[in-house]
């Protein structure tokens, strides 16, 4: 006689979950072992991927800021001395403070600064936002008006130096020309009250193409359904450019301004080429100042002192303009 099997009901257990509920439950801390290996393993891949920047910024900012704070509290010369270097604390920093030069050369720099950031900002942007529009060989133009920014700052400087030659320059030629005679020759590197203007002319041309270019990436970051939906709404051409140019290039506007006064607080090179810190110490810099005093008067540790000044005032002036443009929500 056959036996026929009884199918399983829908509230049978079958064996394999008997056998499951008699296995003892794990205990909570099995559980957690592999969610803490996971976290391990997490912490040593993000501690692997930030170890280069963090050792490239200790070997090429930390380590050499130490050092030259270490300097500047020596008498260390640039060729060494029979003599030991010896310990002196605070004296250099104690001398760039009563040094009238010192302070004429952060005048300078800071005026300097003042001048070059409209210009050379607002000339990269205006560029920026012309070559943003679809015009025929605008790439061409993207080119060539990039190309001042990646030529030699000392070619530069002897191109402009032509133009400024005192009395028969072309940029002389060419204002007597369009005046018909009436302005006469201008030294703009000899006379003290044109020699900075000058220099600012010559920097901001030859470096404007590079924030011309974060600017036209920040340009291309917006998206343009915001323009459309703005133009659905009634908006003119002022209107989206206030209302959606200027919001979306916010972070845009805070990099060129600090990336800008940073490196107008490093001037050196147009100044040394063109007026060596003259006339009357008109284009006298920091950077310039520094210099002179590490090389031509071989005071290493002097020199030493005024680059840990610059810093922290290059570095105060960086945080101060970062929190008041967010504080304006600029």
């Amino acid at each position: 006689m056959a036996v026929v099997a009884r199918p399983a009901t829908d509230d049978a257990i079958s064996e394999e979950e008997i056998m499951t509920l008699q296995q003892p439950a794990l205990p909570a801390t099995a559980l957690a072992r592999p969610a803490r290996r996971r976290d391990r393993g997490r912490l040593f891949q993000e501690i692997g991927m930030l170890a280069p920047a963090v050792a490239l910024l200790t070997i090429f900012l930390i380590v050499p800021f130490l050092l030259s704070f270490w300097t500047a509290m020596t008498n260390q010369p640039l060729v060494p001395r029979p003599t030991p270097v010896r310990f002196i604390g605070l004296t250099n920093f104690l001398r760039i403070f009563k040094d009238d030069l010192f302070w004429t050369s952060l005048w300078n720099v800071s005026r300097f600064t003042f001048w070059i950031l409209p210009v050379q900002c607002g000339l990269a942007f205006a560029t920026a936002l012309l070559l943003h529009q679809k015009l025929p060989l605008r790439n061409f133009f993207r080119g060539l008006f990039f190309l001042p920014a990646i030529t030699s700052m000392v070619v530069v400087c002897v191109i402009w130096g032509t133009l400024f030659q005192y009395p028969t320059g072309p940029l002389n030629q060419i204002i007597g020309f369009l005046s018909g005679g009436r302005i006469q020759p201008i030294d703009w590197l000899g006379d003290p009250n044109w020699a900075m203007f000058s220099i600012v002319l010559l920097s901001a041309w030859q470096a404007y193409g590079f924030q011309m270019i974060v600017y036209l990436a920040g340009l291309q970051g917006i998206p343009d359904e915001l323009y459309d939906a703005a133009r659905i709404d009634g908006a003119n051409a002022f209107q989206r450019f206030w209302h959606v140019t200027m919001p979306g290039l916010r972070p845009t506007h805070v990099f060129v301004l600090v990336i800008t006064t940073i490196q107008a607080f490093k001037l050196y090179t147009q100044v040394a080429i063109l007026t060596q810190g003259g006339p009357k110490s008109s284009t006298e810099t920091v950077v310039h100042y520094m210099v002179r005093a590490g090389f031509e008067e071989q005071k290493l540790g002097y020199a030493s002192a005024v680059s840990v000044i610059l810093f922290v005032i290059v570095l105060i002036i960086a945080l101060v303009q970062r929190q008041l443009l967010r504080r304006f929500d600029v």
